[in-house]
């Protein structure tokens, strides 16, 4: 499909020309004269790309007021903009305002022609990079209403005007990753490049070469994740998995802000943020001389700890209803009868943490999303019974078999509560109502149990 290049200009001359080097290329040209030629055509189709005069005439509008136009419906949409006697001012600011270039007139029709493939090019990059992070990442959320996840979305506010290195612990599909790229997304950096590497998945012999980059003898370069993550974020995850010896090279790296490509004879400055994130106690791993001290205390001067699912549990509604809304859509599938009061949901122990949840949400999508409530609570269930709830729920029978009478009830009932309070997000008054019994009755059984408020 031929690109729609849309040419403004007051010029008929000019906008002649231009029209006729484009339409030579096969290009699907329209072109306007003035501000209001231009808002109608904008009005019919929003163009692949623009090429606007600075200054047009007979109007109280100019090309910067069509720049911002077009750049508000469309941020992806490529404006170059040309003028024969505009200052070096009114460029920087067109610029500024997120036009792809300035062209001086006159100009060469090479020169106009390399502009254009250019611009279209790198909006179609941009249009890739965009769907694929807001489909992966960016268009999920950091939902819930527990304690711990308003604390972290308070931490991530506070850190939108920081530079602070940041350590991300908590278990395994938690949303360390998620986390660490809405700290990126709200930073001052997010416009420039967001890294992973993967500490957990290199071989030992690869870390140096993946952080720093190597240089060959034929001159050929191995960007290292350091110099691709230069201005921008780099999250190392699993930082724990890095080798003891090459720990010391991270270190230096965070003291002097450069290093060298393995092989490499010059020193490479590098200005990044530092995100770090561990499934594992780096605490722990310190004492017993696995991790070195001096590089935890320089990663560590923001601790963010994810809990686990199973820790709060009065999230797993909000997380329900939110992947069914965003997996649907993704998949193109009605939204699945899935019931948030199902007590299978708020028992199991939830190993995976959210990321389980959200396969469970995709598969119930995929699979059932025109079926029956009862039948998708049947599925939920069969995947819900697996070896982690069972032995949880094994442990729970175990400890109140071997119990007296008294101390059984006591288990039972406030594992019972506890799951009713968490379905209900703490609410009292709905919870006495489900089962049967008086609120002031059940404020005072909850507090003979020992079980607080479930926020």
């Amino acid at each position: 499909m031929h690109k729609d290049i849309l040419v403004i200009d007051d010029n008929p001359d000019i906008r002649f020309l231009i029209c006729n080097i484009l339409k030579e290329r096969n290009y699907n040209v329209r072109s306007a004269a003035n501000y209001d030629q231009a808002v109608i055509e904008i009005s019919k189709k929003l163009p692949d790309l623009a090429i606007v005069d600075i200054k047009l005439d007979k109007t109280d509008k100019d090309g910067i007021d069509l720049l911002k136009l077009i750049i508000s419906k469309k941020k992806f949409t490529p404006v170059i903009m040309i003028s024969g006697h505009a200052t070096v001012q009114i460029a920087v600011e067109a610029i500024r305002l997120g036009a792809y270039e300035f062209i001086e007139k006159p100009f060469s029709t090479e020169k106009i022609l390399n502009y254009v493939n250019r611009a279209l090019e790198n909006a179609s990059l941009k249009l890739e990079k965009d769907f694929i992070e807001n489909k992966l990442f960016h268009s999920f959320e950091l939902i819930g209403k527990s304690p711990s996840i308003i604390k972290i979305k308070k931490i991530i506010e506070k850190l939108s005007t920081s530079e602070s290195r940041v350590l991300i612990s908590g278990p395994t599909g938690s949303g360390k990753e998620l986390v660490a790229r809405k700290i990126h997304k709200n930073s001052g950096r997010s416009k420039e490049p967001f890294v992973i590497l993967n500490a957990a998945l290199l071989k030992e012999k690869t870390y140096e070469k993946e952080l720093f980059g190597e240089e060959f003898e034929d001159g050929n370069v191995s960007f290292g994740a350091l110099e691709r993550a230069n201005k921008g974020t780099l999250l190392i995850d699993e930082v724990s998995e890095i080798p003891f010896e090459t720990q010391a090279n991270v270190l230096r790296v965070l003291i002097d802000q450069k290093f060298k490509r393995l092989n490499g004879s010059k020193y490479i400055n590098v200005n990044i943020r530092l995100i770090s994130s561990t499934s594992k106690d780096l605490r722990d791993l310190v004492g017993k001389e696995k991790f070195r001290e001096d590089l935890f205390h320089r990663l560590n001067v923001v601790p963010l700890e994810i809990t686990s699912l199973s820790s709060r549990t009065e999230d797993i509604p909000f997380l329900i209803e939110y992947f069914k809304e965003k997996l649907s859509d993704i998949n193109g599938v009605q939204q699945p009868k899935i019931d948030i009061k199902n007590d299978n949901l708020y028992t199991y122990h939830w190993p995976g943490n959210v990321r389980e949840l959200r396969n469970l949400v995709e598969r119930v999508t995929i699979l059932s999303s025109n079926e029956s409530k009862d039948n998708i609570n049947k599925l939920i269930n069969d995947i819900l019974s697996s070896a982690p709830s069972k032995e949880n729920n094994h442990s729970l029978l175990e400890k109140s078999f071997s119990s007296p009478l008294k101390e059984a009830r006591e288990h039972f009932e406030k594992e019972y509560l506890t799951t009713q309070l968490k379905k209900n997000h703490g609410n009292i008054s709905k919870t006495a109502d489900f089962i049967g019994m008086e609120r002031s009755a059940l404020h005072r059984k909850l507090k003979s149990l020992g079980i607080k408020g479930i926020n």
